[in-house]
């Protein structure tokens, strides 16, 4: 198989996964959580936000399969080398393929309708879905600017100001059954709060998916490159945004443990942890503070 072929397959099953998932992911960045010692806090996001259903990329997903006959290798049994397949073996392919259209029809269907309840009833193929979602984030409190760009890709300033009398996390989707978190604020007994940030990190911590992105992300990149073994076609692939930005905690309450590179420095207003984040980010930004009990 070309390079062509391998990468667009590798693409639309990974897509498929991550679909699945509904995944929501950064682009270029900058993030701010200010805590105080007596619960009062600020956070702040800035930049881009890509979400997967919505991108040129699903639609890859989303058509494997739907579209003409196309042989796949045959091999050698003694050697495993590949050869050119007889006209039996290619009349068999076609005839297997021919066999599964009406049942990848139907899971087609079953993941579209799957899809349509996870987006809070978004249908992702209706090209007015991207500015729907846009003027329900615009609804939403701290979202003070949404900017639809195409291909999946939103330009947001979202600021919000309240007191950690509960949990916190970032973003939330109006009638999303599910979303990934970027950022989360667990309050602990005791007047602790542990501050984790799965989505900015190639990884996400127990998040495989985050890697899956990551990992395709670098294939997309490379193929729009020309990237390519042997000087083949590139594979012209979709586009997906790298994610590239900073994240920092600034605050007057007592750092118990981080996992940044250099350790809280002075800053006006108490201290600053600060992380550097792009596609090389392996470990999640974290925190634990003790605030006021």
């Amino acid at each position: 198989m070309n390079w062509r072929a391998w990468s667009a397959a590798a693409l639309a099953t990974g897509a498929a996964l991550l679909l699945a998932a509904c995944m929501v992911t950064p682009g270029k960045f900058e993030s701010t959580l200010d805590i105080r010692r007596d619960g009062r806090f600020t956070y702040s996001y800035t930049g881009e936000i890509f979400l997967l259903a919505l991108s040129d990329l699903a639609d890859m997903a989303n058509s494997a399969g739907d579209g003409e006959f196309s042989a796949t290798s045959c091999w050698n049994e003694s050697d495993f080398e590949e050869r050119p397949c007889t006209d039996e073996e290619l009349a068999q392919q076609r005839a297997d393929w021919e066999a599964g259209r009406e049942a990848r029809k139907a899971k087609s269907q079953r993941e579209a309708e799957s899809m349509r309840a996870m987006l809070g009833g978004l249908d992702p193929s209706d090209p007015k879905a991207a500015e729907e979602l846009a003027e329900r984030l615009r609804r939403q409190v701290g979202w003070n600017r949404v900017e639809y760009r195409g291909d999946g890709l939103f330009y947001v300033e979202f600021a919000i100001s309240s007191r950690l009398g509960h949990d916190f996390s970032f973003p939330t989707f109006e009638r999303f059954s599910m979303s990934t978190s970027f950022i989360s604020a667990t309050l602990r007994k005791g007047g602790a709060v542990r501050v984790d940030a799965p989505g900015f990190s190639a990884r996400g911590g127990d998040n495989p998916m985050a890697g899956m992105m990551a990992g395709m992300a670098g294939l997309a990149g490379a193929s729009a490159a020309g990237a390519e073994p042997e000087g083949g076609e590139a594979a012209g692939m979709p586009p997906i945004p790298q994610m590239d930005g900073t994240f920092r905690i600034i605050t007057d309450g007592q750092i118990m443990a981080n996992n940044t590179d250099e350790g809280p420095r002075p800053a006006e207003g108490g201290q600053v942890l600060e992380w550097t984040v792009n596609a090389r980010t392996q470990s999640p930004p974290m925190a634990l503070i003790q605030l006021a009990e």
